[in-house]
């Protein structure tokens, strides 16, 4: 059980109306997450505006799954694990590709530079070196990509701690976490 009202948009403000039901519209449902998230319409605004932003940026869906799914087990969090992955199949990933980018592996050298970073920023705090960021380059990833794997990771942190922090009930099909190491 949620340790947060699941917002409805039938029994909720305007404001709050209007932003879920462009999220019912995009997903044909309204997940959990996101009715967690409309107890505050200001913070609401900015999730959804953060996914759609970075859904129109250089990296593309499937990249930014393969992060996703990447971050969320790392941080224990189920609900995002189970939602990324099912998106990254439906943008053209296979299961075993992502279950790969859950563990921070890719048979890909460029993708795995990416869940390499995407991992040690989460690890370290945003700790890094000269190195971890040349690194980035090396593989072919430019500054408006690095910043943007960035910013993935930082939505990324919001959602798994929103659905960790309040127990969010997950409502996609449920992906099992790494074990422990």
């Amino acid at each position: 059980m949620s340790r947060v009202n699941l917002v409805s948009a039938a029994e909720t403000t305007a404001d709050r109306k209007q932003l879920l039901d462009q999220i019912h519209g995009a997903f044909g449902a309204t997940p959990n997450m996101f009715r967690a998230v409309a107890n505050s319409p200001a913070a609401l605004n900015s999730m959804w505006s953060a996914f759609a932003a970075l859904g129109s940026g250089v990296l593309g869906a499937k990249l930014g799954e393969q992060i996703a799914v990447a971050v969320a087990d790392y941080n224990r969090c189920e609900y995002c694990l189970a939602a990324h992955t099912m998106l990254g199949v439906n943008a053209g990933l296979s299961k075993a590709e992502m279950a790969a980018a859950q563990a921070g592996q890719s048979t890909d050298a460029k993708t795995l530079a990416a869940l390499s970073f995407a991992l040690k920023l989460v690890k370290e705090r945003g700790q890094l070196s000269d190195s971890d960021v040349q690194a980035l380059h090396v593989a072919g990833f430019d500054d408006e990509h690095i910043v943007e794997i960035l910013a993935h990771v930082a939505l990324n942190l919001f959602t798994n701690y929103v659905n960790v922090a309040f127990q969010v009930p997950v409502d996609f099909p449920a992906v099992k976490l790494n074990p422990l190491a």
